[in-house]
């Protein structure tokens, strides 16, 4: 299996860069819960072994790395809300919780490596993106991972609130469980309603619980 490596980091460094973060999203497919981003400017000294692509790890590896990255980096987490979403569509929404992210780093970065192949308008630090960032770059894979974790944990909390969608385990996607309780239970205040199947409960008549 291929693994990510630092050479993206090591070009922006010889190019002046001092620090250099990794961003990366997650939720832009599901149809409840915000968008989550992280930005991580990794020690090159102090690189946790066995980062890659968040998907293709363990959710007990993926914890463990998240621990790692967390006590060795710079790490930033930011969201865009249920509402961001639906004012300003997801793409601009996943964009701004990027831009958030960078700008929560404890430190201003000189160069941002953004997983996909579009930057957010409103960085304030110079950006490359990298198609498939997760699986290719150190710093990238790392805000993969503490993305998913986060997220993954705001939605397992969410769950505990509105039982019954199933978020703690589908994170917000549309499952089978989770579009039939959307039908039977109707739709919260987490759930995206510009997104059509949400859009459509509503447009039914549905009502509204909680």
């Amino acid at each position: 299996m291929d693994c990510p490596d630092y050479r993206y980091e090591e070009q922006a460094m010889a190019g002046g860069a001092l620090r250099v973060a990794g961003v990366d999203e997650v939720g832009r497919g599901p149809l409840a819960g915000p968008v989550t981003a992280a930005a991580v400017v990794l020690d090159p000294a102090r690189i946790p072994d066995g980062l890659n692509d968040s998907k293709k790890l363990t959710a007990r590896r993926r914890a463990l790395l998240h621990d790692a990255i967390m006590q060795t980096a710079d790490v930033s987490v930011a969201h865009a809300s249920v509402e961001e979403i639906d004012e300003i569509n997801i793409l601009r929404a996943a964009h701004l919780a990027m831009e958030r992210a960078v700008a929560g780093l404890r430190q201003r970065s000189d160069m941002v490596l953004i997983d996909g192949n579009m930057i957010p308008r409103n960085l304030a630090v110079p950006a490359q993106s990298i198609i498939k960032g997760d699986a290719v770059c150190l710093s990238i894979s790392a805000a993969s991972i503490v993305a998913k974790i986060r997220r993954d944990k705001l939605m397992w909390d969410l769950a505990q609130q509105f039982p019954g969608y199933g978020w703690e385990t589908n994170a917000g996607y549309g499952s089978k469980s989770h579009m039939e309780a959307l039908q039977n239970l109707g739709v919260t205040p987490h759930h995206r309603r510009s997104f059509r199947p949400v859009h459509n409960i509503l447009y039914q008549g549905k009502s509204i619980t909680r």
